[in-house]
């Protein structure tokens, strides 16, 4: 794809802004530690910089050299030769940091994706992919998998229909398909190409038709046995090459960059090991080929973003086999500042699993790794916690899991004593922040208690557990972390809201911390790594329902400009 068309196609309503192309600069390369004493390569002056430092100190004037902050203060010397902005009394912050993520999910979309996850009408959906179309080659799918949900378009709250698809885009197939397991919707052209495969040998034994509807929808199908929807996400993926799983990849980065997100804790998907199969559902892949794409581009010097990559195992055999193989032959936080290894997570075993989903835990403290758990109410957090608090005890002559880091996910529920437990334990808290967008007409308690967490002191952070589910866009969940306000304008998590500095910490400085990298990422303080964002509007004093609009004119990661879109 041209360096134009790369830089205009993301369009998610008119709030999401566009996606810079990869820049030749954003290659890696071995390079002089900082304090070399050589000049700055790229410095910032005339700023509001935000540093999230001990003294949450705004200062106006940042310079960075080899991948690193060099000076941040109010009279950062840019030196000869170096690159300086004006920032024209611009906001500037800290690259994001996403502490529990499904990006390469993301990276490994069929076709060519556009984000819907910002949009809010029908209209803003229409215009998305129309802006999409300019840069996709005829005959090739424009989808939207994952990450919007039909009750965040207020004209209607429902999915668009076959005409309202037809009339964005006529002569590209398009394909919308929601959440894990559809349903979709497609237009004419998507319609007319699945229903003559139904006319047709099924793609695969274990299929079932397609039957798209007049209007374009497409039923959902089921975790386990497949569906309408899943045999038509599977077609699509039979069509993808090698190098489209780069190409969307490349725009997983680049979307990425274009909101704001630097880094990411990846926190794999549901393996299936293995062939393509009409029952994988989005969130199924062959976890031992999933990152292929990204590990190819990284090797080229094309990634732009930073990855740590979790490995989810879903076995409930007792033996648990493929997790004993994994601690045996895997090595932790192995790789790069810009792509590594990260531990056991989203979880070891199925916590419904019971004596197996125990000995999980037993086997990762007994191997001395990282390790998490996702939990959904206040029974499956204390099961947690128990569990924690036995396995620190039986291996406290290996030390226990104190200095592991071991952290618990999403906890919609809790309660002092649990937390206060899982403190002493050393374990952190990632808040889920995501349910606002689903939560329907009437909902009173949707997500993380955040008020609750932080005020109890434990390590903590803030997510969005996108792309499937929920948005990748950061900047949507801190609206609603600051404000409780559900997609349907109700207020959903009454007394439970964050300052906007507490919750742009949390998605910066605070997330850091679990990925190991506090020490190097999270904030603008001399001797870390050179990411920052540079926003359209200052984030600390726009009205609330603006901050869903905050995005970066500008995205730096390891001190070189991988997104701009062309306001300095």
């Amino acid at each position: 794809m041209s360096k134009i068309s790369r830089r205009n196609f993301f369009k998610a309503g008119t709030a999401a802004g566009v996606a810079a192309a990869l820049p030749a600069s954003a290659k890696q390369g071995k390079r002089q530690g900082a304090g070399s004493g050589q000049d700055p390569d790229l410095s910032f002056v005339n700023g509001r910089i935000h540093t999230m430092d001990d003294d949450n100190r705004v200062v106006s004037a940042v310079a960075m050299k080899n991948g690193r902050f060099v000076s941040v203060g109010n009279a950062a010397n840019p030196g000869p030769g170096s690159k300086v902005i004006n920032l024209r009394g611009r906001t500037v912050v800290p690259g994001l940091v996403e502490g529990h993520v499904h990006i390469v999910s993301l990276a490994n979309r069929p076709g060519y994706h556009v984000p819907l996850e910002s949009t809010t009408t029908i209209r803003e959906v229409q215009e998305a992919l129309a802006a999409r179309r300019r840069g996709v080659p005829a005959g090739q799918w424009i989808t939207s998998m994952g990450g919007w949900h039909p009750f965040q378009w207020v004209d209607g709250r429902r999915r668009p229909t076959r005409a309202e698809l037809d009339e964005a885009v006529s002569d590209r197939p398009v394909f919308l398909y929601e959440r894990f397991t559809g349903p979709a919707v497609v237009n004419s052209m998507g319609k007319a190409i699945f229903d003559a495969i139904d006319d047709g040998p099924l793609p695969h034994p274990a299929a079932v038709k397609i039957n798209a509807a007049d209007d374009g929808l497409i039923a959902a199908g089921g975790f386990a046995g497949g569906g309408p929807a899943i045999t038509a996400l599977y077609v699509l993926r039979t069509l993808q090459t090698f190098e489209d799983k780069k190409r969307s990849t490349l725009d997983a980065m680049a979307y990425s960059a274009a909101v704001g997100l630097t880094a990411h804790l990846d926190h794999v998907l549901f393996p299936t090991p293995g062939p393509l199969h009409p029952h994988q559902v989005l969130s199924n892949l062959d976890h031992y080929r999933m990152y292929d794409s990204w590990h190819a581009l990284h090797r080229e010097g094309k990634t732009i973003v930073r990855l740590q990559t979790n490995f989810l195992h879903n076995q409930s055999d007792p033996n648990l086999p493929e997790l004993k193989e994994r601690l045996r032959n895997q090595f932790q936080f192995f790789g790069d500042d810009m792509l590594m290894t990260g531990s056991i997570g989203e979880w070891a075993a199925p916590i419904g699993a019971g004596a197996t989903w125990f000995e999980a835990q037993r086997l990762v403290a007994e191997a001395r790794w990282r390790n998490e758990n996702s939990v959904g109410n206040l029974a499956q957090l204390a099961q947690v916690v128990d569990a924690y608090e036995r396995v620190d005890a039986e291996f406290a002559a290996q030390g226990g899991i104190g200095d592991l880091r071991w952290m618990v996910h999403h906890v919609p529920f809790v309660s002092a004593d649990l937390l206060t437990r899982l403190e002493a334990l050393g374990c952190g808290v990632q808040m889920s922040a995501f349910r606002w967008v689903t939560a329907g007409p009437g909902a009173t308690n949707v997500g993380a208690p955040f008020r609750t967490i932080v005020d109890h002191g434990i390590q903590v952070g803030i997510h969005g557990d996108g792309v499937h589910i929920a948005p990748l866009n950061p900047w949507l969940h801190i609206y609603y972390a600051t404000t409780g306000v559900s997609s349907f304008g109700e207020q959903v998590n009454a007394g439970q809201h964050l300052t906007r500095q507490e919750a742009l910490r949390l998605f910066t400085r605070g997330n850091s911390w679990f990925l190991r990298m506090e020490d190097k990422i999270g904030s603008i303080e001399e001797g870390k790594l050179a990411d920052l964002v540079v926003l359209n509007d200052d984030y600390f004093s726009v009205r609330d329902e603006d901050i869903k609009k905050i995005r970066p004119v500008l995205t730096v990661v390891d001190g070189r400009i991988v997104h701009d879109a062309g306001v300095l």
